[in-house]
């Protein structure tokens, strides 16, 4: 046990957040300081008045016991009573013939009538008995002697402070406001921390959030407006990059076009077929190149159910000859840019397809996330080649299939577009012998 205690982190007891971190910065030593100073109160302060006060007490009842046994007859009792009232306040009566009562209960452990019975203990050597539960503002304290008991009444506030209650009140009140102030404040320059992580978690979904202002500390406006220079430059980045591969593209696809004509002018022949084999592959690099490089732009997000978007592409696929096998949680709604998420599933099966005879594709929730898995039954990968198959251009057909066409930039566009989305695409072993390409996106 002790060296799993001694094991255990502190850190995990810490708070996660930077809210939580801040307001222990400013509630440890607040709580420290008043631990201190109701140890310091109580040990020194309330402890040394309350000796004090229940010693001068102490040393009136064994005065007063000492006169009860000089005057057997009770008339210095009599003679003393009135005036132990005015200067003392002490009421003092003698019960001839009485015996102290039963103990009572316990005093709690900061009572001020442990220290008067300490103080009682070392100035009278009689019996005694002390009782303050049924009288509010009295101590009730007997004191047995030869022919009977004497009873005093002394007020409480004669052999205890009265101000211990208020300096607690005042304590906890005062911290209470300043704690309130102090969460107030730090809430107010947490949550632009907040919004500025928010706004770069939006932006790497692809969502622009246009509502996110800079506010916030000096340092924070800082960051948050490095960060919205970094979203522009990348958006022109990528607008640039885009309107340049559409140049290309429209400035390759007319000479395609033109030698497309040409072949088709010319007798049909073996190396006819060969060029126009050619020219489909040609434009087949092109449209992958086109859309590895555009990525998510110019789409917004929609609400999609993810159940109906596989059944809109199993039935595309029926259509075409090639039936899959779907499992799909019903209810499965998620923001997505529709058209560019179905390409990542498109893609994901096409590689199933090309590499197994047999498909199936699942849709579940886990916590929050959806988790959507495509299962075939082919050669499947190593598992040091699972990353690697996500490189652009990088094709691992050695263990698949050599006779696929394309240049290798299925699963990287699949990937990209899941990350996109803030989610992520992972490569597993399948059940049915081959791959498992498992899509997760958060809710």
């Amino acid at each position: 046990m002790a060296g799993l205690s001694a094991g255990w982190p502190v850190k995990n007891l810490l708070p996660k957040g930077l809210f939580g971190r801040s307001l222990l910065i400013v509630v440890a030593p607040v709580i420290l300081l008043q631990a201190i100073l109701t140890y310091i109160f109580f040990e020194r302060h309330w402890d040394t008045v309350t000796r004090r006060l229940s010693r001068a007490v102490a040393g009136e009842v064994a005065m007063l016991t000492e006169i009860h046994a000089e005057s057997p007859d009770g008339l210095a009792m009599q003679a003393l009573n009135s005036r132990t009232a005015r200067t003392f306040q002490l009421e003092v009566v003698f019960l001839p013939g009485e015996q102290l009562p039963a103990p009572t209960a316990p005093e709690t452990l900061f009572s001020p009538i442990m220290t008067l019975r300490d103080e009682l203990s070392k100035q009278i050597a009689q019996n005694f008995w002390i009782d303050s539960h049924p009288y509010g503002d009295y101590v009730d304290l007997r004191v047995q002697m030869r022919d009977g008991v004497l009873r005093i009444l002394t007020p409480r506030n004669r052999i205890t402070s009265q101000t211990a209650h208020i300096f607690i009140l005042w304590m906890i009140g005062t911290s209470m406001v300043l704690l309130s102030v102090a969460v107030v404040f730090l809430r107010n320059q947490v949550r632009p921390i907040a919004q500025l992580a928010q706004a770069a978690d939006d932006y790497g979904k692809g969502r622009e959030a246009p509502e996110f202002k800079v506010s916030g500390a000096v340092e924070v406006r800082q960051a948050a407006a490095a960060f919205l220079e970094m979203r522009d430059r990348i958006s022109r980045q990528i607008a640039q990059r885009t309107l340049m591969l559409a140049g290309v593209s429209h400035d390759l696809r007319t000479p395609l076009t033109r030698m497309n004509l040409q072949l088709a002018m010319l007798p049909e022949s073996e190396e006819i077929e060969a060029l126009r084999a050619d020219i489909r592959e040609m434009q087949y690099m092109l449209d992958e190149y086109l859309a590895f490089a555009g990525g998510q732009a110019g789409e917004a997000e929609s609400l999609t159910d993810i159940g109906q978007l596989i059944d809109e592409i199993a039935a595309e696929y029926s259509r075409n000859g090639a039936p899959f096998k779907v499992h799909a949680q019903p209810e499965l709604n998620v923001p997505l840019r529709r058209g560019n998420f179905k390409r990542c599933i498109v893609n994901l099966l096409e590689n199933a397809r090309t590499h197994g005879k047999h498909v199936e594709i699942s849709a579940i929730r886990a916590g929050d996330h959806v988790e959507i898995c495509i299962d075939d039954d082919g050669p499947g990968l190593p598992a040091d080649k699972y990353e690697e198959a996500f490189l652009p251009f990088q094709r691992l057909d050695d263990s698949r299939s050599p006779d696929r066409a394309g240049v290798g930039l299925g699963l990287a566009i699949a990937r990209d577009v899941a990350r996109s989305h803030g989610g992520d695409i992972d490569l597993t072993r399948s059940a049915l012998g081959g791959l498992r390409a498992t899509i997760r996106i958060p809710v």
